[in-house]
């Protein structure tokens, strides 16, 4: 028997904001292409509609962490290019030709288990794939030595495999002092010509996340990689915003489900935390911290209530959470709660929860988006 679930809670995700910022942001770099990072579930936004709304536009690739990320946008009709932005787990080799994906390489292994799967399954057209080059983020990536200029060498030679691109991972871009950064495309730069010297193709060259897309623009190089900017979020609170206008695309909102009237010296929740000060009027919202409010907000969230700021009371529990209405006048069960976004005058962001949970925005976006049901307008 299927039952569709309908909560009293929600992210909505404004897909004309995720096309809007995407317009905005090829506007920076215009004679790039884009891989757009849909990673993570599209940063909570969900990946099946995020991509179908980039698609729509023209985008040139899609960018995954996952195969079974991949699985789902093709599973869904989605036939845009798409990167494996990850190293491949051995045992997932078929599934990248299966499903048609660009894998990025990081040994010379894994393009040899590669070339030779590809060989095996008879596989007509050569199989692209990136080289990851380490620069300074100490993730993945061949180290700039000769040895590793001779392995890219070798394995750029390897049957069935063709080099399409090179690529590599800002560290701090998104941070004031850009001296970091510019080492790395230094770093970058200088690899690219050892290897151009040792005779090898490099292809198209890639490095631009979000933060380099604003702020270095001679980071751009062939193509760019935006993530969080395409959700309408800015990688930093340091970095300069006036080039780039972006929208937020999620908004996280709940309905007031329960209200109650209760007397001076009331606790409310796990711990005693809040303790009212007078008589007041305490509303319940179904929307917890497996819904992605994180519990380390406790006194220091706040919602809207009818384009009022209200303190959520109390320690945020799993499936709910307390917020005092006292000072909203008129309010009801069934009054929409906004707890990311805007409400009247009022507006939360997410750089706002992200500050008060002590983490990033990326964190706080791709959280509320995996149990929330979304709702596409």
């Amino acid at each position: 028997m299927f039952i569709e679930e309908r909560r009293a809670a929600w992210a909505e995700i404004s897909l004309g904001n995720i096309r809007d910022n995407y317009l905005a942001i090829r506007g920076l770099a215009p004679g790039c292409e884009v891989i757009a990072c849909t990673k993570g579930d599209a940063y909570g936004h969900g990946i099946v509609r995020t991509a179908w709304e980039l698609m729509r536009e023209g985008v040139e690739y899609l960018g995954v962490a996952t195969v079974g990320e991949a699985v789902q946008l093709r599973s869904a009709g989605i036939n845009t290019r798409m990167v494996l932005l990850s190293p491949t787990p051995r045992e997932n080799v078929k599934d990248v030709l299966y499903l048609g994906l660009i894998p990025v390489v990081t040994t010379l292994d894994e393009a040899k288990l590669l070339s030779s799967t590809v060989v095996q399954e008879g596989v007509k057209d050569d199989v692209p794939f990136f080289v990851a080059l380490e620069t300074g983020m100490g993730r993945i990536g061949f180290m700039p030595t000769d040895e590793a200029v001779g392995e890219i060498a070798a394995l750029a030679a390897l049957p069935g495999i063709c080099m399409c691109g090179v690529l590599s991972h800002f560290a701090t871009a998104d941070e004031a002092d850009l001296s970091y950064a510019q080492g790395q495309i230094g770093a970058f730069n200088g690899f690219c010509e050892r290897l151009a010297g040792a005779g090898v193709d490099i292809g198209k060259r890639t490095i631009a996340n979000s933060a380099g897309i604003m702020a270095l623009p001679e980071s751009h190089f062939d193509i760019i990689r935006p993530g969080i900017a395409l959700y309408g979020i800015y990688p930093s609170e340091t970095m300069d915003r006036g080039g780039l206008a972006l929208k937020p695309v999620m908004s996280v909102k709940a309905d007031i489900v329960y209200i109650k009237k209760v007397p001076a010296g009331f606790s409310v929740s796990y711990g005693r935390r809040f303790v009212t000060e007078r008589e007041s009027l305490i509303a319940t919202l179904p929307i917890g911290y497996a819904d992605g409010l994180p519990r380390a907000t406790t006194g220091k969230g706040r919602a809207l209530v009818r384009g009022r700021y209200v303190p959520i009371a109390g320690t945020i529990c799993m499936d709910m959470c307390m917020v005092d209405v006292t000072d909203v006048p008129g309010v009801s069960e069934y009054d929409e709660v906004v707890l990311l976004g805007s409400q009247g005058d009022g507006v939360i962001t997410a750089e706002e929860i992200a500050t008060n949970a002590g983490t990033n925005t990326y964190e706080v976006v791709s959280r509320f988006g995996q149990r929330l049901p979304h709702k596409y307008v």
